[in-house]
This record gives C-alpha cells, sequence and structure tokens, in this order.
C-alpha cells in the first residue's frame, strides 16, 4: 500500500470516528437503542461506553444487529437486549455503504442487510452515520445492492435479478463457498445501473417470496450524519423534517 492510500485510509477512519461521535450524542437514559453492523455504527460504541463510564446511560439498553455488534458492546460493558426484551426502539443507529440526495442507503456489504432493516423499521428514528465518501448521486452509481436469498429460491431468483438488470453474483468466502448469513441464508450482489427509482425497485424486490430482504433502504433513515474534510454535518431528508 503506498502513503497516499494509507493516509486516505486513515483520513477515512477518522472521518468515520467523527460521525460516529456525533451520533452517540444522541442517545440518552432509558432509551432503547438499535445498533447495526456498519463499521461506522460499530465506532460509536467505544463513546457509549464513555458515556456509560461516566454515568450519562442510566438505563438505556442496546439492541444489536449481529453477534459482532453484540460482542462490542459487552466489551465496553453495555447493556445488550433483544428486540423481544425492546421491540420499540427510541434510536437506531447504522452505517450505509451509498447514500443519495434524498437520503435513500444501500446498506448490506457487511452481510447483515435483513436484521439491519428489521432494526431501523423498529426505531422510532433511524439515524444513518458515514464519511462523506459514501454520498452518491444515485444509488447503485458505485456499490452493488446486496440481496439475500433463501437457498431453495437460488435458482429462481438469481434468474429473475438478472431480468431485472441486476447482473448478481454470489457473494463468496475464502474457501469458494456461498457467505451464508446469520439466517443461513446466501447473498447476490447485484451491479444495477444507477437507480432513478429505488422504491419501485424495492417494490418488486420486496415482492419475490425467495428474497427474504436486500440492501435498499427507502424512507427509513431520519438523519443523516456526515463527516468530511469540512467537519460534521447533518442532513435531515424531505419529509423527514
Amino acid at each position: 500500500m503506498n502513503k497516499t492510500s494509507f493516509s486516505s485510509l486513515e483520513e477515512t477512519a477518522a472521518f468515520k470516528r467523527a460521525a460516529a461521535a456525533r451520533a452517540a450524542t444522541l442517545v440518552a437514559p432509558g432509551m432503547a437503542v438499535g445498533l447495526g453492523h456498519g463499521s461506522t455504527a460499530v465506532a460509536a460504541v467505544p463513546f457509549l461506553g464513555e458515556r456509560a463510564r461516566r454515568g450519562e446511560l442510566d438505563g438505556t439498553v442496546f439492541v444489536p444487529a449481529a453477534h459482532f455488534m453484540a460482542v462490542a458492546l459487552r466489551r465496553e460493558g453495555l447493556p445488550v437486549a433483544s428486540l423481544d426484551d425492546a421491540p420499540e426502539l427510541a434510536l437506531a443507529i447504522d452505517g450505509a455503504d451509498e447514500i443519495d440526495p434524498d437520503g435513500n442507503c444501500v446498506k448490506g456489504g457487511g452481510g447483515a442487510l435483513l436484521y439491519e432493516k428489521i432494526v431501523g423499521q423498529a426505531a422510532r428514528r433511524l439515524v444513518i452515520v458515514a464519511d462523506a465518501g459514501k454520498l452518491a448521486p444515485r444509488l447503485c452509481t458505485r456499490h452493488a445492492l446486496p440481496v439475500e436469498i433463501t437457498p431453495f429460491a437460488l435458482a429462481s431468483e438469481l434468474r429473475f435479478l438478472a431480468a431485472l438488470g441486476g447482473n448478481p453474483g454470489l457473494r463468496l468466502r475464502p474457501d469458494g463457498d456461498p457467505m451464508r448469513t446469520e439466517r443461513g441464508n446466501v447473498i447476490a450482489d447485484c451491479a444495477f445501473a444507477p437507480l432513478a427509482d429505488p422504491a419501485e425497485l424495492a417494490a418488486a424486490l420486496d415482492a419475490r417470496a425467495g428474497v427474504a430482504g436486500h440492501g435498499l433502504f427507502v424512507g427509513l433513515a431520519s438523519r443523516i450524519i456526515l463527516a468530511g474534510p469540512d467537519g460534521v454535518r447533518e442532513i435531515v431528508p424531505p419529509g423527514k423534517g
């Protein structure tokens, strides 16, 4: 890795920490808070741990969307709950792989897209945290769309995704076997052209029984926290003010 690329990675990590730190200030005592699997959401955990140790988060519980996040929370001594314990969340914090000007997102690069969406929909407010490089004029401009498929339906759903223009590719483990989600499903990463209408594609995917979930988060985010060279800024998507 050359010096420039290393510096760029360091800067991106710093931007993620800055966005995560801002999001951590939104958590209040007594809240039930969901946390996704995104790297920027994970970056919020140490800041939440610091606040808890200062006595600022009494009664707050955290509902993780993935085992990895649960481990990170417990490492900081933060209480972990499930949606059975807290079916309505005051707030959820998650990252994104791509964000359009309307606050719609592509998620699922880490493979937890289904549980992340469940947690996001259970929250009264979903806050997306990211570095400014995740902004795009349209979704799928730079990032493939993950689609989670029930294995029984794999062949038919891959044909369906190809017919939609998604050019699906099965996500593989290092050993060449399909990567499995926590539900035992598989993921197809779909190289769609930049989306003019994310809601239309989301509806088409939602209508397929074999599609267990997909990474289009349309109209879910209440606030976007972005960090970049110009500092941290907050965006309220249209209709969420």
